[in-house]
């Protein structure tokens, strides 16, 4: 079974050790640059086996147009940065935009119809409405007078039947007139009916439904990004038509990377999901990068009898500029290795550049508080829980510097502030 360190960091109180300085002396330590050490650890380690796999984005994006139109604009270019939302083309929509200049004044035609429903007539309505049932009841009782009249004329024989007809059908006419004139007023006085402004909501509810359809065809003819990322490729210019489905520009997710690397069988049972594992690009020497594993594909190429690993890796997003770019080639070391006793150091020892990886090693004096580096050229094995395994002229208990090395030189002087501290549990 494999011991795992476990890193505790604390201060150390330096003790002078019943050394006795000068003060020249104590100005030229003060003077010292200050650093923090850890001990280096020896246990047993899975030994690295390297594969090589490629970068590819964490998501791609095929953006399309979801109407057919004539491009107005295109706003990107191949290689711009995109963030989610962001409009990459625009189709014309000059006729879809009177469609909704006029659909919208309907709706407020018929907004302002519903409203006058709601409100009910007007003081002024019922009013005439009155008006005009009593003008109608008494032109009903007038005619009603006359006739009873022109009745009385024709028993003394003073009116013919003729004028007794008329006087009747005028009486009979203004009853109706005056009756038609009691339900008009009756009418007003209630308002419209609860069917007509349920109708009359209907129609606002409706024209609101088609307002709403012409502006989601506008906002199709906009294709915008699905996601923060960059243009891979740009496939339309202004002026040409596309059709609907037609491709715009494909979008490609780099903030995070994904890396497919082959590896055998027998490599594929050793790893899990979420193992740490190492990763270099010959392009970024002074670059020390970890990844997990995400999925092993449990499926092996028909050819090469590989099984595929997905290694999840973070990406450096500088000034709109990816780090890891897709399609860069990865060495990742894979923990399937043989275990072997050998010594790990924290992931911060290491200082890259061009030429070589190093640590520096602190030669501790009598005093306890200060020491002389040497520089020590190693060679980098797996990556395990921050620290890295390492090859090279070290020793267990050896102090490494892990912070303030950037800029030390070999056989320079330093002041060690605190210590790290290494402790190993069972897994």
């Amino acid at each position: 079974m494999l011991l795992r360190p476990y890193w505790l960091v604390f201060s150390v109180l330096l003790a002078w050790g019943g050394l006795v300085c000068s003060p020249n002396e104590l100005k030229a330590q003060a003077d010292f640059p200050l650093v923090e050490v850890a001990a280096v650890i020896e246990t047993p380690v899975d030994t690295a086996y390297r594969v090589i796999g490629t970068v590819n984005p964490l998501r791609t994006s095929m953006v399309g147009s979801a109407v057919a139109g004539r491009v107005l604009e295109v706003y990107v270019n191949q290689g711009d940065a995109v963030e989610a939302g962001q409009p990459l083309a625009q189709l014309r929509t000059d006729t879809l935009e009177l469609e909704l200049a006029a659909a919208e004044a309907e709706l407020e035609l018929y907004r302002q119809q519903l409203a006058e429903m709601v409100n009910g007539s007007r003081v002024e309505d019922i009013a005439e409405a009155k008006a005009r049932s009593l003008g109608a009841k008494a032109a009903m009782e007038n005619a009603a007078r006359q006739l009873q009249r022109l009745e009385e004329l024709m028993s003394s024989g003073a009116a013919i039947d003729a004028d007794i007809e008329d006087a009747r059908e005028r009486s009979i006419f203004t009853q109706y007139t005056h009756a038609a004139a009691e339900a008009t007023l009756a009418r007003v006085e209630k308002g419209p009916r609860s069917e007509q402004i349920a109708q009359a909501a209907a129609r606002v509810e409706l024209q609101q439904q088609n307002v709403l359809v012409i502006k989601d065809r506008i906002v199709k003819h906009t294709m915008i990004a699905p996601f923060d990322g960059f243009i891979s490729a740009k496939f339309t210019e202004i002026g040409a038509w596309i059709e609907s489905g037609g491709q715009v520009a494909e979008v490609i997710e780099l903030k995070e990377v994904e890396i497919q690397a082959p590896t055998t069988a027998e490599n594929a049972t050793k790893l899990k999901r979420g193992d740490t594992v190492r990763v270099e690009f010959p392009e970024l020497p002074h670059k020390l990068l970890t990844g997990v594993v995400h999925r092993i594909v449990p499926v092996a190429d028909s050819r090469a009898r590989t099984f595929p690993v997905l290694i999840r890796l973070q990406n450096e997003i500088i000034d709109d500029s990816p780090l890891l770019l897709s399609g860069m080639m990865a060495r990742i070391d894979l923990p399937t290795g043989k275990p072997q006793v050998l010594p790990l150091v924290p992931k911060d020892a290491l200082v890259l550049n061009q030429l070589d990886r190093s640590v520096f090693v602190v030669e501790m004096e009598r005093s306890g508080e200060t020491g002389t580096v040497r520089k020590v050229p190693v060679e980098l094995g797996i990556a395990m829980e921050g620290l890295i395994q390492v090859t090279g002229d070290l020793s267990a208990g050896d102090l490494v510097v892990v912070l303030g090395n950037e800029r030390l030189i070999p056989n320079s002087q330093v002041r060690v502030t605190n210590k790290v501290i290494s402790q190993t549990a069972k897994n």
